[in-house]
């Protein structure tokens, strides 16, 4: 069975072009992919749209082969029958197919364009309320002015014409500027979302973007990163495109690259703030030596690549007013003014452990934490005591009470001490003879003179010498004198080793201490037992690297906040802020906007 068919076009004078090819099989496609054997290039056809096969009896099969029908004698249908004897005709899109029999085995199918109808309902237009209005042109530029009207003129009129309102982070006042929320650009963040009724309380001035100092209304405890001189000498240099858009961005009264808002924008859904990506910070930090040749910093890129060594904070000198900091690898002695080596503490098999195996209290060897406990916010540790810590095996008994208990020797103050063992009674001697007493102090209680010359208790000896070496101070102090007396070195220890960056215990609660300090090797208390770089790069790589059960990728953020000291850890007090440089004249054409105010 043969199919020939037949396409009709027409050429821009009106000429009728008729193209013809034979097709010698059983079935035929049609749609818009061009592998169907009739391609109709017509957005209003499927891409395989209908199928047409032979029957046993002759007529032919048409079927939709996709989700739209076709029409068929003007009909809608999805399938259908044609009998070439008395022909049909298929409508798909613009595209008119005639089908019929041309002599004894082959099926013309002829194809026509048709145009589609033009001034239908030209009667009736003059029927509709098109008829009385303006046309389509001057109803947008109507509708336009309108739109302008409302949501710009009056939001800034009430603008300019409001009166100023002080910002107040503690008191969250209603906007007054009218018709604002049709300005917005999308809901605020988490933290923002209060003042999603109040566009003024941060854009104070018309046509002026997000300034630097109302920010800092609110957040006027918040430290920065560094000076703004030293920020803008150690950033690292725009593109041309970037400097082009920051020139037209500053013009127009927008902060400089350093401001608040160019890391910091709003706008973007009820979202928390993003920790900044490495590149953030990699691009200043990556080769900042060469912006800032008097930094003292070391370049940093990637946590896994390029990072500095560690410098813990640690007292080097005894009784030293600062700590100074050092890295792992110059081997740094801590003068802290204790005695205490770790592993003997903490041998499973030493007289420690035997001692702590007969106690109620802790039954097994010491562990790290039967001393050392976390505070509160699960990032350092409490200060270790000699009450809770200590005195479990090193008792500070001095005697027994009239009571029948015991007393102890009061630790932390040494005058405290010395007024303790002075009230010991080192052994009491009974009286030589009925009614006399020897001379000499004061009797307890008042009354007579009494005098006790038998020898002292051997343990009343290692008292009153506790100060000096040998002592019970000293086997975990060390002794020195002050002003000619006994005395003990003060204990100095920091209160945050690593200063530069943020860490919590918490996070790694499943790790053995020893994991990552050497305590268990640890001989004397002049060890610095903090990790080095190297021992956390066993499990933190760069922000790039794959995650596995071992390896977790850490990027900047993980540990350095850019907002310093105020977004780190600080000691006691109220973090430092520095001041932002004094503000240009305005001179901005925003600024000369904002000036328009009556």
């Amino acid at each position: 069975m043969a199919f020939l068919i037949r396409t009709i076009d027409f050429t821009a004078a009106g000429r009728e072009i008729i193209r013809d090819r034979v097709v010698e099989q059983a079935a035929l496609t049609i749609g818009r992919a061009g592998e169907n054997d009739i391609h109709l290039a017509d957005l209003a056809v499927e891409q395989r749209h209908v199928r047409i096969d032979r029957k046993p009896d002759g007529t032919l099969s048409v079927e939709a082969l996709g989700t739209l029908g076709f029409g068929l004698d003007g009909r809608i249908v999805t399938e259908g029958t044609i009998d070439p004897g008395t022909g049909g005709e298929i409508a798909l899109g613009a595209a008119r197919l005639a089908v019929a029999r041309e002599g004894d085995d082959t099926i013309a199918i002829t194809i026509r364009q048709i145009a589609a109808d033009e001034g239908k309902g030209d009667a009736l237009r003059g029927f509709a309320l098109a008829s009385a209005l303006p046309s389509k042109r001057t109803m947008s530029w109507i509708f336009a002015g309108a739109i302008m009207l409302a949501l710009l003129m009056v939001p800034v009129a009430s603008h300019l014409l409001r009166d100023p309102v002080k910002n107040d982070p503690e008191t969250i006042v209603p906007g007054q500027v009218v018709m604002d929320a049709a300005w917005s650009a999308g809901a605020l963040s988490l933290k923002h979302h209060e003042l999603e009724d109040n566009c003024e309380s941060c854009h104070v001035a018309a046509f002026e973007s997000v300034q630097d100092e109302t920010c800092l209304t609110c957040h006027e405890d918040l430290g920065d990163h560094a000076t703004p001189a030293r920020l803008a000498g150690g950033m690292a240099p725009l593109s041309a495109g970037d400097a082009l858009q920051w020139r037209i961005g500053e013009a127009l009264g927008k902060e400089g690259p350093l401001g608040c808002v160019s890391c910091h924008s709003e706008h973007e859904g009820p979202v928390r703030q993003k920790p900044a990506s490495e590149a953030f910070c990699s691009d200043c930090h990556d080769a900042l030596d060469t912006r800032l040749t008097d930094t003292a910093l070391a370049n940093a890129h990637d946590f896994g690549k390029e990072h500095p060594q560690f410098r813990p904070a640690y007292y080097a000198s005894f009784g030293a007013a600062k700590p100074v900091r050092a890295s792992p690898e110059a081997k740094p002695v801590e003068r802290s003014g204790l005695k205490f080596p770790h592993d003997v503490h903490m041998d499973t098999r030493g007289g420690a452990a035997r001692m702590a195996l007969s106690l109620p209290d802790y039954g097994q060897p010491l562990e790290c934490k039967d001393c050392h406990s976390l505070t509160a916010d699960k990032i350092a540790f409490k200060e270790v005591t000699m009450e809770d810590s200590c005195e479990g095996c090193h008792s500070l008994v001095s005697g027994r009470t009239a009571s029948g208990g015991f007393s102890n020797l009061r630790h932390g103050d040494v005058k405290d001490l010395a007024e303790d063992l002075a009230r010991i009674n080192p052994a009491p001697r009974p009286a030589l003879a009925s009614g006399r007493a020897r001379p000499g102090q004061f009797a307890p209680g008042g009354g007579a003179y009494a005098a006790n010359f038998g020898r002292p208790m051997r343990a009343y000896i290692g008292l009153s010498n506790a100060l000096s070496p040998g002592g019970i101070c000293t086997e975990c102090h060390l002794p020195t004198t002050r002003q000619g007396r006994p005395d003990l070195m003060p204990v100095n220890l920091p209160d945050r080793f690593l200063t530069s960056g943020f860490f919590t215990h918490e996070a790694h609660k499943k790790e053995e201490c020893t994991d990552c300090h050497a305590a268990d090797t640890s001989k004397a208390a002049t060890d610095l037992l903090i990790p080095d770089l190297k021992s956390c790069r066993d499990c933190h790589l760069g922000a790039t690297a794959v995650k596995t059960k071992k390896i977790v990728p850490s990027d900047c953020a993980m540990c350095h906040a850019y907002h310093v000291p105020s977004g780190q850890w600080s000691p006691k007090g109220k973090a430092p802020h520095y001041s932002p440089a004094p503000a240009p004249d305005k001179t901005t054409i925003a600024a000369l906007f904002g000036q328009a105010k009556p």
